[in-house]
Parts: C-alpha cells; structure tokens; sequence
C-alpha cells in the first residue's frame, strides 16, 4: 500500500480491520467501493485510503483512535469532503462524522452560543439559530451541506465574514481528541488558567508549556510575518498563542486541518441575525474599478461585498446557467453586490441610499440597482454563488481547476492585484473568471491548467510560484478561505519564511508527536504536482457508449470530469438528491456515484482501486438507489446527469448478468399495457389471483398495491372529430400511464384544448417515449421507440405541429434522452423543440381562454423532472394566476415512487423515507376541500397508496375550470 514513508506503507490492514469491527459500533468499510469512495475531494487530487469507519458515538472515535496507534496506521477526520486543497483525502483511515455525529446539541440564546458535534451542517445550525434571531456568521458557498467540524478544520469564510469574521473569530473553545489518545477542552486561556494548567503535571500540561514557548521564542518573527488582513488563511494560527490573544489553544488549532487534533465538540459564537436586508448592485466599466472602489464601499458599514466580472457573467450565459437571474444586474463589465442589514427595512434601505448618495457624487458613478424584494435578492446572490458552476465546464472551452482559487489581499490593494494577477494569467496563458469575496481582498478563480502533461503541471507548478510571490508582495495571504492542504503548502515558506515553517512543524508535533494526523498536509508536505487525480498517469479505460453525451463530445471519460466534489448533492432541501437524504450515505449521493464511475473508468491506472469496469460492483450497489430523479442535471452546478449515468451503465452490466423480472414487468409495460386493454377486467383479476406469486417472483413490496388497468382506456373513447376550417391543429400524446391507467387526464386535456380552441388529434398507436426503459438499461430498445416515434410523426415534425404532453417524464425523455439517443437527426431535434407540457402549452398559447376558479386552495407537488430539467414555472403561474388558486408548493422534493423504484421491497424502505420527508405529510395535513395536485402519474400513486387521497392532473384542474362543461370527447 503507497502512502507516507514509515506510515500507512507499514500498516497490517486486515489486523487493523478486525480490530476495528471488534471495538466499534460504528461501521467499518476497508472494501474497494469505500476506498475508492473517498479517494478524493472537491481539489485536484486523489489519494486512496486504508479504510473508512463511520463513527456512531464519541466512544467510537476514541477506539478508533486508539486501533489506529497501535497499529500504527495514520488518520483523517472528515466532514462534508468540501475541501478544495486535498485536506480531506490521505492514505489514511477516514472517520466521517457527517452520517451520525451531526447534531445540533444545544443553543443558548441570551449568551448567543451553540454546541455543536463535528459533523452537524451549517445551515441546520443557522435555521434552529434563526427562531432566536441570531446566526453564525462564516457562511461559504456550500453552506447547505458543508459541516462546522470540517469549517472549523478550514477556517472557513463566506460572504457574511465581513460581519462576524472567519470561523476562527466565532470559534470559542474545542473539546478535542489526540492522536496519543488525551481528551481535553480547549479554548482561551488567562494567566491563573495557565498557571493551572501547567502545574497540573500531565500531557495537557506537557502541551501548554511547550506550546507557551514556541511563542516565546517565535513571538517577534509571528508578529512581523503574519499579515493584518481580513482573510488569512494560511499556515497554522500562531498568533492565537500570543499573550495579547489570550493564549486561545481552540483558535489556534482552527485551521489546522485535521493535522493535530479530532475536534469531537464545538462551542461556537452566534451573532444576531438583521431582520432585514437589502441589496444594492453596483456595475462599473470592468472588475477592476469595482475592486477600487471596495474601500469606500466598505466605509459604509455593509454586512457583505461580493464581486465578479464580465467573464464570469459571459460564461453563465454560454452554460445556460441562471440566465434570468443574470438579466437583473445594471449595465457593467464588473459588478459589486453590497448587502446591508438593519433592524427595519427602512433601516436598511436607508443605509444603501446614503451609499448611493455619496456615489453619485463623484464623476464617474457606477449604475446602480437598489433590491428590497427578497426573492430578487435571492436570484442576484445566485449570480455569484454561481462562480463554480458557470466556469468549470464551459462549452469549447478547456475545463478549469482549482490550485489558486482564494487568494486575498488588504481590501485597499484589491484593484492593484486584480490587475497584476490577470497579466500574469495572460503572460502564462492561462483563462479564467475573477469573483469572490471582495469586501475582505479575497479572490476566486478557476483556471485551465493543463493537469495531464509533463509540461502543463510543470507550468502549473511555476504558476503558482509565482502567483504566490505576487500575492506576498502585496502584504496578501496564499490562501483566503480555502486552507493549504497539499495545494499551497508547499508555497508557505514564500509567505512565512524557514524560521516559521520550523514553528509550524513544532506545532504539529506537540499535538501529533508520532505525526499520525492527516500527514503530508500544511506541513512535511507532498508537492502540489503529486497524487494528481489526473496527472501523467491519467488514462482512462475507452468506451464505446450507447447514449452520445454531446455535452462533453460524445467522450463519456470527459463526461466524468463533471464532478468536482463541490458535494452541492449532499445538500437537504431542492430534489437532489433524494436518496443521500434518505440514507446519508456518501455512497448514494451524486458526487458519490459520479467518483466511483470516475474510478471505475480508471481502475486500470497505477493506484486504481475498481478492475471490474462496467461489471463492477461497487458501481451497481452505488446506483441501486439511484431514483433516476435528474434533481442533480437541473441543481448540481456543473449539471452531472446520474440518471443517463445509470441508464448507460446497466445497459453494460446487463450485457454480463441476467436482468430480473421486474426489468421486463415494469421496463415494457406499455407492451403489457396494450395486451391488457383488450380485457381490462380479467387482466386486474388475474394480477390479483396471481399476486402472491407475481409479487415474490418480481420483487415487489408487501405494502405496495399494483396499479389496477382502466375499465377503458382513453384511446378507446377518442373521437378526433372533423377538424373546422382555419382551427389550429395539436398533437395530445396519450402516455401509456394516462392511456391505460388514468384516462380521464388525457380526456380533460383534450376538454381544454378543445376549449381553447385546437383540434386535438392523437399520434399513431403503438407510440411509447420508452422512459421505463431507460430505468433498467434497455437503451437499444428505448433507440428503437425513438426512431419509431420520428419515422412515425415525420410530416408532422416537419409541418411544425405541437405535440402536447401530459406526464412530465415522457416529456423529459424528449427533452433530455432524445438528443443523447438521436444526436444527429434533425428531425429528433424537431421532435424535441415541439414538444411541450400541457400548463406550458395554455400559458403560451391559450391566454384567452375563459376560466373560473375551481376551489379557493390547492397543495402542488411538481414531478421530478418537471420542476428541474423542464421548468415549473409556467404551471404555477397557471394556478394562481389564471385559475386563481391560492397556492401552496412546498420544497416536496422527489415524492420517492420514482416510477418502478418504490414497487422494489428492496428500495420501498428510501421510498418511503424520500415521500415523508415533505410531501406526505403536507398532504395528510391539508384541508379536504384543497385541492392536491400531481401531475406525474408516479406521484399521484405514491400519494394515494400512502395517503389515501386522490391527486389531481392539473388538466383535470383546469377542465373543473372551464365555465360549463360540454360532453366528453
């Protein structure tokens, strides 16, 4: 096994194993799947560990501790795996806390603190802070999903730094654990405090008096050396040890990255939270007069300043990211978002007028845009939370990486380094976008390195040189927010010089003394060229896929790269991604996945932990409870598509391994469907007769009910009816699901649309979009129905008729498979931009249709698909604007039935853990006369079998609107 020198090389892992399962209650994974798991972060390396445990109590990570010193095996504390420098991946045993140790453990409003364990996310802390009004302040762009042990490990920052500081300013003591196995709480220590602590005699002792005189001896050089600015992240926190800070062994060990201590409890500081904000956008000719203009800005007392420029703006654009939010910025090349907060909105509104005043005097004010609505406010921020997602995968353009992405400098020199830094981004090629933290002189960026070739990491190695000389020069840190990890440690004695790197290596040791801790890390540590994720070793095994993933040139290697770790996945709220939530397994989150496909692809490189391929387990275990949802294509920034992922994966699998019988049942069942509609009636007799049989034989749940065919179904009753001269003509495609199982949907579609004023006709029999398919990796047959539906609807493509659809998933496959499965055939392009959603279609071209409120209240529940990859606005605005309804459409989520998944006895249990998190019981709470409305047929069956209430299709809705009601078609 690789890994430091006289480490984990010495290690007798299965020994290490069995010891570990012996004393634990917490889970022990030293499999490949797990190794690979978290073989890497969100940086640009990769290293494999000797194993993860998954502590359930605090008495397990000091077990784990203690098999990890006998055996002499080396450590890493972990939290959300956020980090971009390569802290959070080392051959090391990995302790997560983020699945058990997450907890909130207390809140004391009238001292406006929190204790927290490791594990627990920020904004749990931050909503249960919120009902006291108070908050924590540090809020970096992963806040929903990032934990504080991993924030603390960090010194994590964030927009809102700039009122309440770095995490070190928030942290007020730490109950932590040593690699040698000593538990203590620390945090600032006073002169009696001290004297105490060292007359105790013992290992903490031991600790105080040695730590007491490397600050004597290095107080001076610490001084001088560290810079006094706002951001300064790097290096360990020395002068926390200084007697004018109060010798705060908690402050100092914030930052260290999980390089001296297992930090087991926080104590934290709250901040009162300002019941109102506004927002005041500032454009200017380019980023950098925006930069000058931060210190007067500044002066005006603002709770954060964010910036970016036009190329950040540009790359959102061409990524198709948040385009109407970019639409609300004021004209400029370079903007600054400047955010005040005030008791009243008076207050502050008052507070950004008085900055806008003292703007417009001077001769070349910048425009400005003053935001008081909170829901414009929040589609601004997302603007610039954006920055990963709009410039890490930009069509035609080179991806980019991290390496020096959080740079700072004094605020009043912010101007001068921007300009400085981008000459050197052009005298050594490289692109990037600038934006970040403007307020404190941070700076975010991700740049095209070359990571692959000899030379290209040779140049990065250069670059980052010297950008660190530049950055020094101007009194600045190295790192900003980010930590140093692998990527920058080698470049601190440029910042700090020899005498201080000798302080950070004797700081180390006299909390690690055998250097156990996340070694390799700050200090003694590996160049920024090695354990590359990509590097001169990158070569990933060539395939040929089924789907073309034109996104990334039909090469699914590149495809891959999508993920960058960022784990916006793991967040709890939005749909992605329903069955981390349910399980919070890293495995069964999108970057999960995404990493065990990338190691997969690789598992032949030196290092490679999978050999199975697309045979491999791992793999298939990781996307059994993939819910084919798509919450990652419309909410992960860099739009990774696990549901395609998987389709393209079983289809290979299933190439080696027989599919089950729930595969044909369920994957074909518009086939089955078809049969059944001869005889409906003895179709549901006979499942129910064979029902026991059927059910063991498929797998299918014991609480689950089979759908149950209708008496007729919709195509038997259609009647298209003689078409009136100059009536525009649309297509209503009957979906299997509304076909055979619910038809009185499609005949209240065809109702409205009869209404509106079209002649509804229906495509030819036999037509299915195929979705089932694609859930088992039928993918030559799901191209067949394709083709089918082309060949099919050809003069009608070309004609340009509209082709309405009812159930949001088939529309998806049109949409998003489509041009995976047909990328080269126009007419497969038509089809895609024909088709359209039923409420789309009314808004867009039914605006004078008569209606009438149907009932006062409704609760909605958007399909998966719709509210992410198709768009959920137009239904919602058909709701509450044309039918009147008041509407209430709460962050439901994915409802977890996910077509066949929740059918599956051995997926029902994270079915049903996705539809009670929000869903379920906004419905059994709702009044009866509110309405419930679900368009997706999947969503209407987990609400009725959970529920017992009846959903309705907001074609349904709307028919019960329409002012009379004429006989059916």
């Amino acid at each position: 096994m690789s890994g430091p020198p006289g480490l984990a090389a010495a290690v007798d892992v299965a020994r290490l194993e069995a010891d570990l399962r012996a004393r634990l209650q917490g889970e022990v994974r030293f499999d490949a799947g797990s190794r690979a798991l978290y073989a890497a972060d969100a940086s640009n390396y990769r290293q494999v560990p000797i194993g993860v445990v998954i502590p359930r109590s605090v008495e397990d990570v000091v077990a784990t501790v203690a098999a990890c010193r006998e055996h002499g095996a080396p450590l890493l504390p972990r939290g959300g795996g956020t980090s971009l420098c390569g802290q959070c991946c080392n051959v090391a045993v990995v302790l997560d806390f983020s699945k058990y140790l997450n907890r909130v453990l207390e809140i004391d409003p009238q001292r406006r603190i929190a204790r927290v364990q490791p594990g627990a996310v920020l904004d749990d802390l931050r909503e249960q802070a919120r009902v006291h009004g108070l908050t924590f302040a540090p809020d970096p762009a992963t806040h929903t999903h990032n934990t504080l042990g991993g924030m603390i490990g960090n010194n994590s920052c964030g927009p809102h730094s700039v009122m309440g500081g770095e995490t070190v300013h928030n942290v007020l003591a730490l109950e932590i654990l040593t690699s040698d196995g000593l538990r203590m709480t620390v945090g600032p220590t006073d002169a009696a405090a001290q004297d105490r602590l060292l007359a105790a005699g013992d290992r903490r002792a031991e600790i105080a008096r040695r730590l007491q005189a490397l600050a004597q001896r290095h107080g001076e050089e610490i001084r001088r050396r560290f810079p006094p600015i706002p951001r300064r992240v790097s290096g360990y926190n020395l002068p926390a040890l200084l007697p004018e800070n109060g010798f705060d062994l908690a402050r100092a060990l914030v930052g260290s990255e999980g390089t001296c201590v297992i930090v087991l409890e926080a104590t934290l500081r709250l901040l009162p939270d300002p019941p109102a904000r506004t927002l005041l956008v500032l454009g200017y000719p380019s980023v950098y007069e925006a930069a000058d203009h931060v210190p007067e800005v500044m002066r005006s007392g603002p709770i954060a300043v964010e910036g970016l420029d036009d190329r950040l703006v540009s790359d959102m654009k061409r990524t198709h990211l948040h385009p109407k939010d970019v639409q609300l910025l004021p004209p400029g090349q370079g903007w600054l978002l400047v955010e005040y907060g005030g008791a009243t909105r008076e207050d502050s509104d008052a507070q950004a007028h008085r900055l806008m005043e003292q703007l417009r005097q001077a001769p070349s004010a910048p425009a400005m845009k003053i935001v008081d609505d909170p829901k414009i406010e929040q589609h601004i921020w997302r603007v610039r939370e954006a920055g990963l997602g709009a410039t890490a995968h930009v069509p035609d353009q080179p991806i980019t990486w991290e390496g020096w992405e959080d740079s700072s400098v004094p605020p009043e020199r912010l101007g001068e380094y921007l300009r400085k830094l981008r000459a050197l981004f052009e005298r050594y090629g490289y692109g990037c976008d600038l934006y970040g933290h403007f307020g404190q002189g941070c700076v975010h960026t991700r740049i095209d390195f070359d990571l692959e070739t000899a030379d290209g990491i040779a140049k990065f190695r250069r670059f980052l040189r010297e950008a660190a000389e530049l950055v020094t020069s101007l009194g600045g840190s190295i790192s900003g927010e980010h930590g140093d990890g692998q990527s920058k440690a080698e470049l601190l004695p440029i910042m700090y010089g020899e005498d201080l790197i000798r302080a950070f290596e004797e700081f180390k040791a006299i909390w690690d003394p055998q250097g156990r801790m996340n070694p390799g890390k700050i200090v003694h540590a590996a160049r920024a060229d090695e354990h590359l994720r990509l590097g001169t070793g990158y070569r990933p095994q060539p395939v040929e896929t089924v789907m073309h993933f034109v996104d990334d040139a039909g090469d699914f290697g590149r495809t891959l790269l999508r993920c960058v770790g960022v784990g916006e996945c793991r967040k709890k709220k939005g749909t992605m991604c329903p069955s981390y939530v349910a399980t919070g397994e890293e495995m069964h989150s999108t970057r999960g996945r995404a990493h065990l496909l990338f190691e997969m692809l690789n598992g032949g490189r030196e290092g490679g932990v999978l050999a199975g391929g697309w045979q491999e387990p791992a793999v298939k275990e990781a996307l059994d409870l993939c819910l084919s949802c798509k919450g990652c294509k419309a909410e992960c920034p860099v739009h990774v598509d696990l549901a395609a992922y998987k389709a393209e994966f079983l289809s290979h699998w299933y190439e080696q391994h027989r599919r089950p019988l729930a595969a044909h049942l369920f994957g074909f069942i518009d086939r089955w469907s078809r049969v059944a509609s001869h005889a409906p009636g003895l179709a549901n007799a006979g499942m129910g007769a064979l029902a026991p049989l059927v059910r063991r034989a498929a797998h299918i749940a014991p609480q689950r009910t089979l759908p149950r065919f209708a008496a007729r179904a919709f195509r038997a009753d259609f009647d298209a009816g003689a078409r009136r001269s100059g009536e525009p003509e649309v297509i209503l495609w009957p979906d299997t699901f509304n076909n055979h199982f619910h038809p009185q949907v499609a005949h209240a579609a065809v109702q409205v649309l009869r209404r509106a004023g079209f002649h509804v006709r229906l495509p030819p029999a036999g037509l299915c979009c195929g979705r089932p398919l694609y859930e088992h990796g039928f993918l030559a047959q799901a191209r067949d129905y394709l083709q089918r539906i082309v060949a099919a609807l050809e003069a009608d493509l070309r004609a340009g008729t509209p082709i309405v659809v009812l159930e949001p998933a088939c529309l998806s496959v049109f949409r998003e498979e489509l041009p995976l499965m047909l990328p080269r055939d126009e007419q497969a392009h038509r089809l895609r931009a024909q088709s359209v959603l039923l409420p789309d279609f009314l808004q867009q071209h039914a605006g004078r249709l008569e209606l009438r409120p149907p009932a006062a209240r409704a609760l909605v529940h958007g399909h998966c698909h719709h509210k992410g990859v198709l768009g959920f606005d137009a239904e919602l605005g058909l709701l509450r604007e044309r039918l009147r309804l008041e509407v209430d459409a709460p962050d439901t989520g994915c409802c977890g039935m996910a077509g066949s998944f929740g059918f599956d006895a051995g997926k029902v249990d994270v079915s049903l853990a996705c539809g009670e998190r929000v869903l379920l019981p906004a419905v059994r709470a709702a009044a009866e006369d509110t309405l419930v409305i679900a368009d997706g047929f999947s969503c209407r069956e987990q609400i009725a079998q959970c529920t017992g209430r009846t959903a309705l299709h907001v074609a349904e809705v709307v028919a019960r609107a329409l002012p009379d009601r004429p006989r059916n078609s």
